[in-house]
């Protein structure tokens, strides 16, 4: 028992580390351009932790993955931006306006632009690819898994009105326990996807 309740507290200590170090980080840079970094260093570690990499310094490994991608998370970034601001647009459109026919498509746009934001860090820390490569293998793999989507849009959903009824989580666990849902359906079907290209060789 006190070794279970040890692992639970010690768990809960890194996930409220992590998140810390993604808010500070992000500050560090502005937020500007210093959210994509941060969240890549964010979701790498994770990545480490669902792969059983479990005793990595993480002041340390979260500041190698900031600096490392930090050129190349921010061009990510700037190729996603126009996508979220579109986003913040229509949301602005559609609470000033009448419901209408028109406001049908800015609903799916805005759903699946989401969805694939879901997808594109974990596939930027799973694979070593170009940036416009992670874009495209990122939607890819948004299309061919939909059950994943679903269980992510679940998932996220249920966290969403947690953390609206306790709004203090938000700031220890906010980033952190999104990064972990993603990651972790997000290499169950990176795992799919590489059991198949086996079967195919």
């Amino acid at each position: 028992m006190n070794s279970v309740l040890y692992r639970i507290l010690e768990w809960i200590t890194k996930m409220a580390l992590v998140n810390v170090l993604w808010i500070f980080f992000s500050l560090i840079g502005a937020i500007i351009i210093g959210i994509f970094p941060s969240t890549t260093a964010m979701f790498a570690i994770i990545r480490k932790w669902l792969r059983r990499d479990t005793d990595i310094p993480v002041l340390r490994t979260f500041w190698v993955y900031y600096k490392k991608e930090f050129r190349k998370s921010n061009i990510l970034g700037a190729i996603l931006l126009p996508g979220i601001l579109l986003i913040c647009l229509d949301i602005w459109y559609i609470q000033a306006s009448r419901l209408d026919w028109i406001q049908v498509p800015l609903f799916a746009f805005i759903l699946l632009y989401i969805i694939f934001l879901f997808y594109i860090f974990p596939t930027y820390v799973h694979y070593d690819l170009h940036v416009f490569k992670i874009i495209k293998q990122a939607f890819l793999i948004m299309l061919i898994h939909p059950l994943h989507t679903f269980l992510m849009i679940l998932c996220l959903t249920i966290l969403f009105f947690i953390y609206q009824t306790l709004p203090a989580l938000t700031f220890i666990f906010g980033g952190s326990i999104y990064a972990l849902i993603t990651m972790w359906l997000g290499l169950h079907a990176f795992q799919l996807i590489h059991k198949k290209q086996e079967t195919h060789k």
